[in-house]
């Protein structure tokens, strides 16, 4: 089993930033994908950026550029820097990890882009 706990996320104006973090325990292995998702209200969820143990990233279209994902690996933490941030980037943003065995979800950190 793996927990996944995220930290974060709130309200910011738009063009601000904010940072979310998502710290794994449990059985980890040492090949994994960590990532986020998010699920903007009557939209199904969809995939924003994810990084793999060895630091290999890929990213949404629509964050590319404004999004980056990073993790330390000793603390098994997964972290998004989101700048720029547009209403449309208000959602659910969600903690995601893939081992061998199975893939784990995080409980979801609110992100409100307002002003």
């Amino acid at each position: 089993q793996v927990q996944l706990m995220e930290s974060g996320g709130g309200l910011v104006q738009p063009g601000g930033s904010l940072r979310l973090s998502c710290a794994a325990s449990g059985r980890i292995l040492s090949f994994n994908r960590m990532g986020w998702y998010r699920q903007a209200p009557g939209k199904e969820r969809e995939w924003v950026a994810t990084i793999t143990n060895l630091g290999s990233r890929n990213y949404a279209d629509s964050v590319n550029g404004r999004f980056t994902i990073s993790r330390d690996n000793a603390k098994n933490t997964v972290y998004l820097q989101m700048n720029s941030l547009k209403p449309e980037d208000t959602a659910v943003y969600y903690c995601n990890i893939l081992v061998v065995f199975g893939e784990y979800w995080g409980q979801g950190t609110q992100v409100t882009v307002s002003s």
